[in-house]
């Protein structure tokens, strides 16, 4: 298990979609600001919480988002559908893989919530690691955290 810090590159995935679809991170984003979040699952109303939160954030967040967790496709695509995500949502992760890829802590069969901002090359910029069930990213945080890289990015230039 390795966890991620600032400066880090982020580890190539593969992420399975509703629909057949795959996303590849971070080459998806490629340029852009992202935020990977990794959620317990469509039964945890913190993860619930936040993903309404980076929903309703999207249009002055300042970055992609992309969430995934272990719950299968049908379970994926209710989720989506209650809380009219836009973002992409991925299932069925394979929780080890991503314990030993990211760091993630695993409970049981389910991934704890687990945070990523991507600069545009897809170097960590932040991670948050929680070991239960709070402690996760919320998108004001890293609004804030984006609008000051860029401000002080400008000045530098």
């Amino acid at each position: 298990m390795n966890l991620l810090h600032p400066g880090d590159a982020f580890p190539s995935l593969t992420l399975s979609l509703p629909g057949d679809e795959t996303l590849a991170l971070p080459a998806a984003f490629a340029g852009e600001y992202a935020v990977v979040l990794l959620y317990r699952g469509s039964w945890c109303p913190y993860c619930n919480a936040q993903l309404r939160a980076f929903q309703r954030s999207l249009d002055t967040l300042g970055a992609r988002v992309v969430a995934v967790s272990v719950d299968d496709e049908a379970t994926t695509r209710k989720l989506i559908a209650k809380h009219g995500l836009t973002f992409p949502v991925a299932h069925s992760a394979d929780a080890a893989a991503l314990r030993e890829a990211l760091g993630a802590f695993v409970t049981g069969d389910h991934l704890e919530s687990t945070g990523f901002v991507l600069d545009p090359e897809g170097r960590v910029i932040v991670s948050v690691y929680s070991s239960g069930a709070i402690g996760r990213l919320v998108p004001e945080d890293v609004a804030g955290l984006l609008r000051y890289l860029r401000e002080h990015a400008q000045t530098a230039a």
